[in-house]
Parts: C-alpha cells; structure tokens; sequence
C-alpha cells in the first residue's frame, strides 16, 4: 500500500503557481505605482528602499540593505554609493565595530525621504485602491497573517521581525496632521520641517 502524503505533486504545482502568477501581478501593479510616485525625486525603486531602510534601521549595514531589501549585495552598495554622491546618505563605522561600514541618512536624504512620504496619493495607488473594497466590508485593511508566514518560513524570523519592528517605528515616528506627515525628531520631541 502506497502512503499518503499530506498534500499532492497537482496540489504543490497549482499552489505555487497561483502565488507565483498572483504575486506576479500584485508586484508588476506595485512596481509601476511605486515608480510613478518616486520618479519626481529622481529615485529609483532600489534608492527608494533603501533610502527607508537606512531610516528604518537607523544604521544598516550593506548585507542589512541586501537582505531586508530583499536585493543583491551588489546591488545594495551600488545604489547605496550613488545616494551618499548625492548627499543623502552617509558611510560610517561604528565605535563597537569597526569590520563593517553603516549606512545613515543624512539630514538631506531624511527631508527627501519625508518629502516622498508627503506626496504620496493614495488615489494614484492602484493596490491600495484595490484593498478599499475589503476595509470597506471588514472594516480593515488584509492583515496578511498568511503571507507573513510563508515568508517567514522562507526568508526566517529574523527578516519578519525586523520588518515588523520597522513599521512600528516608523508608525511610531510619523505623525498624520489632517494628511500632512511629518517625521518626530526624537531630540526635541516635535515634528520635522521640511518647508
């Protein structure tokens, strides 16, 4: 008698290519979105991302950039370069370690960044317009309780944890004033201008 495994080889192949196609135009909607909303900053996707990493991390090294940015190693510190050229990051080592090189925005690349959050136009977001319709019937926005762990158990723990702790920082630090954000400088405890 045969044995029985839990699911099937159809039930494996549909599976991965239901995410696979699925995620695939989730990401092509989220990439040409996310592109049109940078592109008068002069960024790039890449830039972007870790211009928020940098913020979220508040000293990340080039393996943190690649790996939570989910990008080459190359492809971090190419990009990485390009942004301190232009003033908005900064390379440091730290007073504990001095083997690995940290990226931080500088006051520059934070009022950038700051200034992309600001222009963000959530009618302009085809995926965010796309997940109304359920917030509008649940009364939230998907929680994607699923898919964080299926990452988690590809990508590991540490990768969702991060990610979860960056966005309540980053919900912690950013203030909503009648759809103006601004970033809390945590010296003096108020919001940051950028005018």
């Amino acid at each position: 008698m045969e044995h029985q495994t839990p699911h099937s080889l159809k039930q494996s192949v549909m599976f991965s290519h239901r995410l696979a196609q699925l995620s695939k135009a989730l990401w092509k909607s989220v990439e040409k979105d996310w592109q049109a909303w940078i592109k008068p900053f002069d960024l790039n996707l890449n830039e972007h991302h870790i211009l928020w990493i940098a913020y979220q991390l508040d000293g990340a090294s080039i393996t943190d950039i690649a790996n939570f940015g989910v990008m080459h190693v190359s492809t971090a510190f190419n990009f990485s370069k390009k942004l301190e050229s232009r003033g908005l990051l900064t390379f440091s080592k730290k007073e504990n370690d001095k083997r690995n090189t940290y990226i931080y925005l500088t006051d520059e690349g934070q009022k950038l960044l700051l200034e992309t959050f600001q222009s963000y136009d959530e009618h302009t977001y085809s995926v965010y317009g796309g997940a109304l319709p359920i917030k509008e019937l649940y009364g939230k926005f998907p929680e994607f309780s699923e898919l964080i762990s299926i990452v988690r158990h590809v990508y590991g723990s540490d990768f969702v944890d991060r990610f979860e702790t960056s966005l309540l920082k980053f919900e912690d630090c950013l203030n909503d004033d009648d759809g103006y954000l601004s970033i809390k400088n945590e010296n003096e405890e108020k919001p940051v201008d950028v005018s």
